[in-house]
Parts: structure tokens; C-alpha cells; sequence
């Protein structure tokens, strides 16, 4: 029995099916993670944004209350 022309036709087929010419299928958490990279300016964003979401609702409260006093005085 002789085993090198198996191996040969083993390893062309294995070689062939490797380098069958489609692109591998995408994977979920790499392209998540590729599509948003970390900047050092993340943090302060968040904190802008949540500083305007504060600022929001100081407003909203104070206007409440100027018509509360406004209603009063009437």
C-alpha cells in the first residue's frame, strides 16, 4: 500500500478548499468593535452631555416654579 499518492491527493484537496476564493463570513463582535474605537474624548463627551441633561432640568424646574409663583400671586 502505498501511501504517497494519498497524501498528495489529501493535501491538493485540503490546499483547494482553503483557497476557494470567498471572503470569510463577518463576525458580530469584531465589527461592533471596529466600527466605534475609544477616544480619550469619550469621557468628557458623557459628562457634557449629562451636564446639559442636569442643565434641562434646573430649567424645567425653575420655570415650574416661576409659574407656581406667578399663579399665586394673582
Amino acid at each position: 500500500m502505498n501511501l504517497r499518492p494519498m497524501l498528495v491527493a489529501l493535501s491538493t484537496t485540503l490546499v483547494l478548499a482553503a483557497c476557494s476564493g470567498k471572503p470569510p463570513a463577518p463576525r458580530a463582535g469584531q465589527d461592533t468593535q471596529a466600527k466605534h474605537v475609544a477616544t480619550p474624548w469619550d469621557g468628557m463627551k458623557k459628562d457634557e452631555q449629562r451636564a446639559k441633561d442636569v442643565q434641562k432640568t434646573v430649567d424645567q424646574q425653575a420655570a415650574d416654579q416661576r409659574k407656581q409663583i406667578e399663579a399665586e400671586s394673582q
